[in-house]
């Protein structure tokens, strides 16, 4: 199985990008965050046409989560209410952010973490505590479940050599210790980086910033990951970054990320 990770930052902007890609790379799953569209105005249309189950959870304007798979998902649920219950869980459902399925035994869990804007605003909190949401859904769907798929954009560079310099990243937003620290107490849940198991040195990134040329300096971070189950980092056999969507003409500032298992 196939599964790749995408924030597309708005996919009728980049509806003919994702296409395309799709017909080159016949994943079986794609997940997308930043879809930036109402469920209603999704084009849903293109990716069925090539074969895709399409499953949305979109907002106007902003945030927005999706998946595309060829064979269809059960299960599906589009908020961490459902999984955990509860109306802390749905302070948190308000804006999309979470879509999860099961496809042949396995449960993918898409995301869009909160980017925080800057350390000690308010968003910065909110995404701090989103964190420890996180953590208690990912647990309570482990209860149950032991191959587990979760992916995304975590806007978070979990180290030093996931980011172009380290200079100065304790005081940079998707660096800071503190979203270090709550990240690395959800994958203390057993969780491990599927890239990381192929490929440890630097230099690797999947976000590059429009401004400032930052791709073709290659000025990046990854911060888009595939965190696997134990069971299912096993059976995990590759996994990559694919760069050449981010050479093209009004590309999203992100690169999809593809695991194989």
């Amino acid at each position: 199985m196939r599964v790749a990770t995408w924030n597309v930052n708005s996919i009728r902007t980049r509806q003919q990008i994702v296409t395309e890609w799709l017909q080159q790379h016949r994943v079986d799953v794609l997940c997308l965050q930043e879809t930036k569209v109402q469920d209603s105005q999704f084009p849903r249309s293109p990716f069925e046409d090539l074969g895709y189950n399409v499953y949305i959870s979109g907002q106007k304007s902003y945030n927005g989560v999706a998946i595309f798979s060829l064979n269809p998902l059960t299960e599906v649920s589009s908020d961490f209410s459902t999984i955990v219950g509860g109306n802390v869980a749905a302070d948190f459902d308000e804006q999309k952010r979470v879509i999860s399925g099961v496809v042949d035994g396995v449960r993918i869990v898409n995301l869009y973490v909160p980017n925080g804007s800057a350390i000690a605003s308010e968003k910065y909190e909110y995404k701090l505590s989103w964190l420890k949401m996180l953590r208690q859904y990912l647990q309570t769907l482990q209860e149950k479940e032991s191959q587990i798929c979760v992916c995304g954009d975590f806007n978070i560079a979990l180290s030093d050599r996931d980011i172009y310099t380290a200079k100065g990243r304790e005081r940079h937003i998707m660096s800071s210790p503190l979203e270090r620290e709550a990240l690395n107490k959800v994958l203390e849940l057993g969780f491990k980086d599927a890239f990381r198991k192929f490929t440890t040195e630097p230099g690797h990134y999947s976000w590059w910033d429009y401004r400032a040329a930052g791709f073709t300096r290659n000025r990046g971070w990854r911060i888009d990951h595939h965190y696997l189950t134990p069971q299912l980092y096993q059976q995990a056999t590759k996994c990559w970054i694919d760069i050449e969507p981010r050479k093209l003409e009004k590309p999203s500032d992100h690169a999809p990320v593809i695991v194989e298992f």
